[in-house]
């Protein structure tokens, strides 16, 4: 219902908006950053017509060096949404690969140069993994679903997959871990009331942190610092 509502709220803009994406995507005149932006543009105009307002905390953790991989909870479709409208540094993201043949998604995924992964397809995984460690050692930063599927659960998790840490332990690159919270509602609830999703950029932990700990270490430990801050700032709420 809110698709339809940010729809029919920017109908007469709609296919400008879709034309400056996926002119992104093929024309090799535009910059990657520049890409960033017009889908950021884009998304904030569809996040307002939606009425959904993004509280963004914690934006100075974001380290100051391009480099550097997010690891968020997942709560669905929405999510990359949230980053887009909130995150003032350019990036790009591993998505499953289901969603490389969704409208829009399947343009933007090929505007910022994003990975579908086959996690059922070992070899195409393990070749994901390489080619965001190496874009990430060239420079360029990355958002990965550590759960690997959205929770369905609200704000509550699931695992957290060791092997999703893998691209950050190659490239040895800061990990920033950040809480999503009520990012489900968007899109999952069946209404379109105005809705305020938060999140949380989080301390990050730099390689000499985590160099000596195994992936699945890591996957706990990020997982307990989201944990306690969707405690801490739905107790805020």
């Amino acid at each position: 219902m809110r698709i339809a509502l940010m729809v029919i709220r920017l109908i007469l803009k709609v296919p400008y908006y879709f034309f400056l994406i996926w002119r992104c995507g093929v024309s090799d005149k535009i910059s990657y950053e520049e890409a960033f932006e017009t889908i950021k543009k884009v998304t904030k105009k569809a996040n307002h017509a939606g009425r959904v307002t993004i509280e963004a905390f914690g934006l100075e953790n974001i380290p100051k060096e391009d480099g550097f991989i997010f690891f968020p909870n997942h709560q669905g479709l929405f999510d990359v949404l949230v980053f887009l409208d909130s995150c003032p540094r350019p990036f790009s993201f591993v998505a499953k690969k289901e969603a490389g043949n969704l409208i829009l998604l399947k343009q933007v995924i090929k505007a910022l140069g994003a990975y579908p992964m086959d996690r059922d397809n070992i070899r195409q995984s393990m070749k994901v993994i390489n080619a965001v460690a190496e874009d990430v050692k060239s420079g360029k930063n990355f958002l990965i679903f550590p759960e690997g599927t959205r929770s369905k659960l609200g704000n509550k998790m699931l695992e957290f997959k060791g092997g999703s840490f893998k691209s950050a332990t190659k490239a040895k690159c800061p990990i920033v871990p950040c809480a999503l919270i009520d990012s489900f509602k968007p899109f999952d609830e069946r209404n379109i009331h105005p809705v305020k999703v938060k999140i949380i950029y989080m301390e990050p932990l730099y390689y000499e942190e985590y160099k000596g700990m195994k992936t699945v270490e890591i996957a706990e430990e990020v997982k307990t610092r989201i944990e306690k801050t969707i405690e801490k700032y739905s107790c805020e709420s």
